[in-house]
């Protein structure tokens, strides 16, 4: 029997998923990742689960087979608008693949969480609001929520929630042309956050080492909220 720890990461094919699923498997985890898109890791540690997020009815059964030792949820989207010119099936699409996808990834699986267990979101720097962001600030001011409440349910079985929220990050969505209106701010230290830094302070969050951590928003940014 594999006694390797098992992390399943929604987003798996690019940006800060893809990141978390490389550190993992160089720390010796067992990875499941998640995405619509084919992924490229060739690694035996290592299975593709393709899967629509957005097709949220579907994500229960795709996943009943599963008992991971912990959840990652990276997947995301970014529309901006400023208020005034919301497009609102971009809102519910984020909230849908942020906010719900996380409730039934969550739903379906913490009950099969050990002793010990793991959730963690990826959230944003700009939980706390951004001007033309105000939708998708919503949905990443939710997971904080969701996380700090379910820490508390799940603390007496040893299981952590937590949420890394980066300010804007080196990832195929910063170069979004969608988002030429409102542009992404460089952070204080010159340069965006690089996805291997989110996915370090992931790992952390999952080892045993962090197990007296659970119900925070880590904030990785550079400066930014100085």
């Amino acid at each position: 029997m594999d006694k390797r720890p098992h992390a399943l990461v929604t987003g798996a094919s690019s940006g800060i998923g893809a990141a978390i699923v490389e550190r993992l498997l160089r720390d010796d985890w067992r990875v499941t990742g998640i995405s619509r898109r084919p992924v490229t890791f060739d690694h035996p540690a290592f299975e593709h689960l393709s899967l629509d997020l957005a097709e949220v009815d579907s994500i229960a059964a795709a996943v009943a087979d599963l008992a991971p030792t912990a959840l990652v949820h990276a997947a995301g989207l970014l529309k901006v608008a400023p208020l005034g010119s919301l497009d609102h099936d971009d809102g519910a699409a984020m909230w849908r693949l942020h906010v719900d996808v996380a409730e039934r990834l969550a739903d379906a699986l913490a009950p099969r969480l050990p002793k010990g267990g793991r959730i963690v979101f990826i959230g944003s720097r700009t939980a706390s609001g951004a001007a033309g962001r105000g939708q998708y600030a919503a949905t990443k001011a939710a997971l904080v929520a969701l996380a700090r409440s379910w820490a508390s349910e799940l603390a007496p079985r040893g299981i952590t929630v937590n949420v890394v929220a980066p300010a804007a990050t080196e990832t195929p969505m910063l170069k979004d042309p969608t988002r030429a209106t409102i542009a992404p701010k460089l952070p204080p230290i010159g340069r965006f956050i690089q996805p291997e830094e989110v996915a370090a302070a992931v790992a952390f969050l999952l080892s045993d080492e962090a197990a007296a951590i659970t119900g925070q928003q880590f904030v990785i940014c550079g400066g930014s909220s100085l």
